[in-house]
């Protein structure tokens, strides 16, 4: 039997619409047969793979300043929706004050693929392994949303529903996410282990941010976001809880990193099984925990 080494895409209609009412419009009148089209770097992978195969791509870059990276002092810092990742690792404005995000945008396989991939797909994509998403979690951001009914922001907080699986209804379009301006003094870092240096979705991924806040117990507020371990990004909330009420001691931020690999839920695949990722994540928490500490002080 011949068997196809090389899956072609499937076919379908490419549709540009002018404006983003008319890009929502569509996408509701086709629910389940369309999707927006951004970077690209997923769904044609996913699409010639059989995984996904809609009727229509609906090319929503360059509308209403999906294209446009804005930095304002007072207000923090805006990407559009197409804004490519390279853009966000080059930005000397994301480098002066949001270095964490650029940090994580770098881990995200080779330098080709980041010329078309975006930080708001890897956050649509809404992947557990998503590198860009701890970062984005940890820094605050609001991703703003064009649907039917109008314009809306939405926290990612509560965005992620599952693996693939958003708030987004259909029609809806994410045009750009904001991050409020970093707090004074802080640090960050993102650790992801794969199974090569270049390429490769994570097995783990760890992102540790902190920063002095006089309302905590410690004197530190310090956030933490889990890649690759549950069915949504994964914030371990008692161990943030934990560091904010304690004083920061290499005991209390050990003692945090085993909070977060009691608080992770993974599966065993290819890359990695349940057990050996539940020790990665106590391993990795507590190293970016020491090193955020050590940085802000």
């Amino acid at each position: 039997m011949t068997q196809n080494t090389h899956p072609a895409l499937p076919e379908f209609e490419y549709f540009k619409p002018e404006t983003l009412s008319e890009a929502s419009d569509f996408l509701s009148r086709n629910p389940g047969e369309s999707r927006p089209f951004m970077g690209g770097t997923d769904i044609f992978v996913r699409m010639r793979d059989g995984f996904m195969t809609p009727r229509f791509l609906v090319d929503v870059k360059n509308l209403n300043g999906t294209n446009d990276l804005h930095f304002d002092p007072q207000s923090g810092l805006t990407l559009g929706a197409a804004v490519n990742m390279n853009r966000v690792i080059a930005s000397p404005e994301v480098q002066a004050h949001y270095p964490l995000l650029a940090e994580a945008c770098r881990s995200v396989a080779s330098y080709q693929l980041r010329t078309r991939a975006t930080v708001v797909g890897n956050i649509c994509n809404a992947s557990p392994a998503g590198d860009t998403i701890g970062a984005c979690l940890a820094l605050g951001g609001i991703l703003h949303i064009h649907g039917t009914d109008g314009a809306r922001q939405e926290s990612l907080g509560s965005f992620f529903l599952g693996p693939g699986k958003t708030t987004l209804k259909p029609g809806d379009v994410v045009t750009a996410i904001r991050f409020p301006l970093p707090p004074k003094k802080c640090s960050g870092t993102y650790i992801k282990l794969g199974r090569n240096q270049l390429s490769d979705l994570s097995i783990v991924g760890v992102t540790a941010f902190g920063h002095p806040d006089s309302s905590c117990e410690s004197g530190y507020r310090f956030r933490l976001a889990l890649a690759s371990v549950a069915p949504v990004p994964l914030v371990p909330v008692e161990a943030e809880t934990y560091l904010a009420n304690h004083s920061i001691t290499p005991e209390s931020l050990r003692e945090a990193a085993s909070l977060s690999a009691d608080a992770c839920s993974p599966i065993d695949d290819v890359r990695g099984s349940a057990r050996y990722r539940k020790e990665m994540v106590r391993n990795l928490s507590a190293r970016a925990l020491a090193e955020v500490w050590k940085n802000l002080n």
